[in-house]
């Protein structure tokens, strides 16, 4: 489906050619003679398929470079900053939903709910941009202290320097949290509050276990399963790059990666992303039912 959407893209794979002045109607007919755009869409989709069971995805246009390089070579930023968006998201979301189920209707409960609807309808774009004015452009200046970071880039730095990327990972870190945190917190909550009330949950509380521990031994393992159908559906698009946060802060990944080859109609390079995000659904939704099982040892795979 996504090869033939890109092929009725005006102009199709040809499209960085006939934005050249230079080539002419001859040329755009020899280019597509030779790379067989002349043929029908299924004949191209299986050569297409052929070539990529034996590994090889193309070649980019424009990065000039075959495209499993292309990606390979963005890959490492992108696990870099979804490594670090993904833990903050977990620890931060599921300790604020554990919090606010335990204290329902509290003050704390109204104000992580609060924040939880703050960062579900923020415009992430909007959101970059004002981190970034408050944090790079203007700074921020307390107890005597000026606190500035950076607004772009993933270093400043020719040799790697832990604190200057450390520094670089703050801003689009806590932007691509946001959304995050506040889903699986909703999310949390809710399931908390009803593993709180189940039987199990009362008997341990009457042997005398503590509070603490009946949440964190008995209930959060059973409150997590609804949580990891959630996780395993935007883990795909953390680890793909997230597309906005990573072209507003210049993050070299592969969000922005697709994103140039979007601007250039880069055929190849936007089949090769857009199998890897498929690959990764499919593959998250196994890995989110092997957790299941472990979560609940009721669930058996026969």
């Amino acid at each position: 489906m996504l090869f033939s959407i890109l092929q009725q893209a005006p102009g199709g794979p040809l499209t960085p050619y006939l934005q050249n002045p230079h080539i002419t109607e001859a040329d755009i007919a020899r280019l597509r003679h030779n790379l067989g755009l002349d043929q029908p869409v299924y004949v191209q989709y299986f050569k297409w398929l052929w070539q990529v069971v034996r590994g090889d995805f193309g070649w980019s246009m424009s990065n000039s470079e075959p495209v499993t390089q292309a990606i390979l070579d963005r890959m490492p930023a992108t696990l870099e900053l979804m490594g670090c968006s993904f833990f903050v998201s977990i620890v931060v979301g599921v300790s604020f939903g554990i919090v606010s189920a335990v204290r329902q209707y509290s003050w704390l409960d109204y104000l992580i709910t609060t924040f939880a609807f703050f960062g579900q309808s923020m415009p992430v774009f909007w959101f970059a941009l004002m981190l970034q004015l408050a944090f790079s452009v203007v700074g921020i200046t307390a107890f005597g202290y000026h606190l500035s970071l950076p607004s772009a880039g993933i270093a400043s730095l020719d040799n790697f320097d832990l604190g200057d990327r450390l520094q670089h990972l703050v801003l689009p870190t806590i932007v691509l949290s946001l959304a995050f945190i506040a889903q699986y917190s909703r999310f949390m909550r809710s399931s908390m509050l009803e593993v709180i009330r189940t039987d199990y949950m009362r008997t341990a509380a009457a042997k005398g276990v503590s509070q603490t521990a009946v949440i964190l031994k008995h209930g959060l393992k059973n409150a997590l399963i609804p949580l990891v159908t959630i996780i395993a559906l935007t883990l795909p698009g953390l680890v793909a790059g997230a597309v906005i946060t990573e072209t507003i802060f210049a993050w070299p990944g592969m969000g922005r990666l697709f994103i140039n080859a979007l601007g250039q109609f880069d055929f190849a390079l936007l089949m090769g992303y857009l199998l890897l995000v498929s690959f990764l659904v499919i593959f998250c939704n196994l890995l989110a039912d092997l957790c299941y099982a472990w979560l609940d040892p009721r669930v058996k795979y026969t």
